[in-house]
C-alpha cells in the first residue's frame, strides 16, 4: 500500500517561514507609517529600531512607537491605515492575508499602551501565520528627536542614547521583568553617554521609581541569578542571530551577559538611586 506524503511542514521550515513573512511585513508596515500623514511624529523605538535601523543581531516580533499626543487616538488612525494600505499591499506583494485588531494592551507592563495587532497568514500553507503588535506609547527623551534613513525614508527616532537609558529604565519600571531588555543594554551599552547618570536621575525621579524599588529590583537580579541567566539564554537562543548566539555562548553565555549588565546599570544607576526612599 503506498503512503501518502505528508504535507507538514517541519519545524525548521516553519521558523523560516514565519521568519521570512515577519521581517518583510515589518519593513513594509514602518515604511508605510513613515510615509504617510498617521505616521507624522510617531519616533520609532524598540528592538525592532535597532534591528531596522542598527543592524541588531537580535529580531523582535513587534513594531513600537513613541507618541506624545492621544494615545488612542493615534491608535485608531493607525488601524485604518493598515487595513486601508496595508493589508492589499501584503496581499500583493506576498500572498498572505490579514486582519487587523485594536486592542488596550490588557495585562501589559503599562496602562499607557495602545496596541494594533496585525495578523497575516497564507491561505492553504500551515504554519504560515504571524502576528505582529504594532505597539503606541510613551518614554521619556531628553533629546530632541533624529531621523535615520533607509533606502531614501526617513524614519524619526529618539537618540541613541535615550533609547539605550530607556532601557535601562524599563528594568525597574515594568510590572514584570523582561529579559530581552536587558540583551539590549548589553547590546547598545556603548551608546550610553558621560551624562548617562545624572540624565538616568531624572528620568527615574519623573517616573516616580524610589530608591528602594531600584535596590529591591537590583537585589532579585543578583539574588535570583540563575533564574534570569536561564531566562536571557532563552532570549538568545529565540531571538539571536546564530552567529551571535554561538559568539556569547564562547564568550561566557548568558551568565556573562547578565554581569555585564549588572555591571553597566550600578555605574549609571547608582548616582540615580542617591538616598531616596
Amino acid at each position: 500500500m503506498r503512503r501518502r506524503k505528508s504535507t507538514r511542514i517541519g519545524q525548521g521550515a516553519k521558523q523560516e517561514l514565519q521568519s521570512s513573512a515577519l521581517s518583510s511585513i515589518q519593513k513594509t508596515a514602518a515604511r508605510l507609517v513613515a510615509t504617510t500623514p498617521a505616521g507624522h511624529n510617531l519616533l520609532l523605538i524598540g528592538g525592532f529600531r535597532y534591528r531596522f535601523l542598527d543592524q541588531s543581531v537580535r529580531t523582535s516580533k513587534d513594531i513600537d512607537y513613541h507618541w506624545s499626543g492621544n494615545l488612542e487616538k493615534k491608535q485608531r488612525e493607525l488601524a485604518a491605515l493598515f487595513q486601508k494600505r496595508l493589508l492589499p499591499a501584503v496581499r500583493l506583494e506576498l500572498g498572505y492575508e490579514g486582519r487587523v485588531d485594536c486592542s488596550g494592551a490588557p495585562g501589559t507592563e503599562s496602562p499607557a499602551v495602545r496596541t494594533v495587532t496585525l495578523s497575516f497568514w497564507k491561505p492553504g500553507t500551515e504554519f504560515s501565520r504571524v502576528e505582529i503588535p504594532v505597539e503606541i506609547t510613551r518614554v521619556l527623551c531628553a533629546d530632541p528627536a533624529e531621523v535615520r534613513t533607509v533606502d531614501g525614508i526617513i524614519y524619526p527616532t529618539p537618540s541613541d542614547t535615550d533609547l539605550i537609558e530607556n532601557k535601562i529604565t524599563a528594568v525597574f519600571n515594568r510590572r514584570t521583568m523582561v529579559h530581552r531588555d536587558l540583551v539590549d543594554v548589553f547590546l547598545f551599552a556603548g551608546k550610553l553617554s558621560p551624562d548617562s547618570p545624572l540624565r538616568l536621575k531624572r528620568k527615574l525621579r519623573k517616573l516616580s521609581l524610589t530608591g528602594k524599588e531600584i535596590m529591591d529590583c537590583l537585589a532579585d537580579l543578583q539574588g535570583h541569578a540563575g533564574y534570569h541567566i536561564k531566562a536571557i539564554q532563552a532570549v538568545i537562543d529565540s531571538q539571536l542571530d546564530q552567529e551571535a548566539a554561538e559568539n556569547i555562548r564562547s564568550a561566557g553565555g548568558s551568565g556573562m551577559v547578565l554581569k555585564r549588565v549588572l555591571d553597566v546599570i550600578k555605574a549609571n544607576v547608582g548616582l540615580a538611586v542617591g538616598t531616596r526612599k
